[in-house]
């Protein structure tokens, strides 16, 4: 099949065709439980994933119905959060117990996060009473938390054991996790202390002590820091995994960089989306959906637009006068914006990643403020010479560059200014920053332009 390509022994899928679809549909309306079940054991389960999202609803549940289809429980993780739950309301409790069984216990979280209350406790019900209490204490952590994204199996052996004694345990203990990178150190009181990667026990001879191959634990992380503040922790320590601790820094679980990858990536889509006023919005979700979710931006932004307008009515009489007036405010408007969207899109990055302080504040709204009058400048000269050639009037291209660069500052000015106040307000920037820019842009910009050309042009 050419649209299939192997990788490290597993089938890995690149770009899904029509046909290769509307094969596998047909095959699943025929019940053909053979090919199907072979070609969800070739793919790997992100591209089954992409398959399953690719199919019909009717389709989709088809497939989930037939009864000797084998699917990979790694599979519903990887789903989109619409699909997962319109797949997840297809099976029986006793299915979802099935399948989170087979899960690491962050992995089970996601999946019952999106599960109806009533179907959540049925199939908490099921599980065994170590599974359903390591579950529902995770759930009651906040869920932006890393509680949330903790894996509940880890490695860790006292501080005093001997690398023969660890390796030992390693090979014996049936209930470790399956693959793990390093070993954590803790003391009497199952406190961490340290690391030691797996590689290291390997190489060590049998004799020597754990707390002689170690290194220091460069930071825990507590259950209920952020899950994005995480992130910001993995990458500033470069670590590929991270105990967490309770309230007591008793080791309670751990974190991992696949985890990490997936909270980055989330959070970059969650700023781009908000940016643009459409939430978390799926490609899956129905048309119903997106437009709830993009009416109250829309409407926001009606709004704001009728607030330029009515700037530009009280200066009706000037328009009137001189018509040019009309033809070349948008420029101003339009240039102050996306000055002020470039400013607030470095501005939001900065404030994601910490890179803007307190202590940098200042420097930074300076720096924007040059910026403002650098570009103002530049482009102001640039417009005017384009309106003199166009019009042949000296002070309609005086006009024009006065107000690019006023308009250029307010714009870098308040490209920064909107979004840390917001921050301030305890108000997502990312979510409610662009429109207040963008208005703030038009009104200087046709409050600039119309104010000065009535002085200059209104008898």
């Amino acid at each position: 099949m050419s649209l299939i390509k192997s990788i490290g022994g597993k089938k890995v899928n690149f770009d899904f065709n029509k046909d290769f679809i509307s094969i596998f549909s047909k095959k699943i309306i025929s019940g053909d439980i053979k090919f199907i079940n072979q070609t969800l054991k070739d793919l790997h389960p992100s591209d089954v994933a992409n398959l399953i999202e690719n199919l019909s609803s009717e389709t989709r549940a088809k497939l989930i119905e037939l009864e000797d289809v084998d699917i990979d429980p790694e599979i519903f993780i990887e789903i989109n959060e619409s699909i997962q739950t319109e797949v997840l309301q297809l099976l029986s409790a006793e299915s979802i117990a099935k399948i989170l069984k087979r899960l690491e216990s962050d992995n089970s979280i996601a999946i019952l996060e999106n599960l109806e209350t009533e179907t959540k406790n049925r199939v908490l019900d099921i599980l065994p009473p170590k599974d359903r209490f390591l579950l529902e204490e995770g759930l009651s952590y906040p869920e932006d938390s890393a509680a949330r994204i903790m894996q509940r199996a880890f490695t860790a052996v006292p501080s005093d054991w001997s690398v023969g004694q660890t390796i030992d345990y390693l090979r014996e203990n049936k209930e470790l996790p399956e693959e793990f990178l390093e070993i954590f150190i803790v003391d009497n009181d199952f406190k961490p202390i340290g690391i030691v990667p797996s590689s290291r026990v390997l190489r060590a001879a049998r004799e020597a002590k754990m707390n002689t191959i170690m290194r220091e634990m460069p930071v825990s992380i507590s259950v209920n820091m952020d899950k994005e503040e995480v992130g910001h922790v993995f990458e500033n320590y470069n670590l590929i995994s991270a105990g967490v601790v309770n309230k007591n820094n008793k080791l309670v679980g751990m974190i991992t960089a696949d985890d990490i990858v997936t909270v980055v990536q989330e959070e970059a889509e969650e700023d781009v989306l908000r940016l643009a006023g459409v939430g978390n919005e799926e490609i899956t979700d129905s048309v119903i959906v997106k437009t709830k979710r993009r009416f109250n931006w829309l409407l926001l932004n009606l709004f704001t637009a009728l607030l330029a307008t009515w700037v530009i009515s009280k200066f009706g009489a000037s328009i009137e006068q001189m018509v040019a007036l009309a033809f070349l405010m948008p420029i101003v408007a339009s240039m102050g914006g996306n000055a002020g969207m470039q400013t607030l899109a470095v501005t939001i990055r900065a404030i994601a990643t910490k890179e803007l302080s307190s202590s940098n504040f200042n420097r930074i709204v300076g720096k924007e403020f040059l910026i403002g009058i650098l570009n103002g400048i530049i482009f102001a000269i640039i417009t005017a010479a384009i309106v003199h050639l166009w019009f042949n009037v000296a002070a309609l291209s005086m006009l024009i560059a006065i107000s690019m660069v006023l308009n250029m500052i307010v714009a870098g000015l308040f490209g920064i200014l909107v979004p840390v106040s917001l921050k301030k307000l305890n108000i997502d920037p990312a979510l409610a920053s662009s429109v207040f820019v963008t208005t703030i842009t038009d009104v200087i910009g046709f409050l600039s332009f119309l104010g000065i050309g009535s002085y200059l042009f209104l008898d």
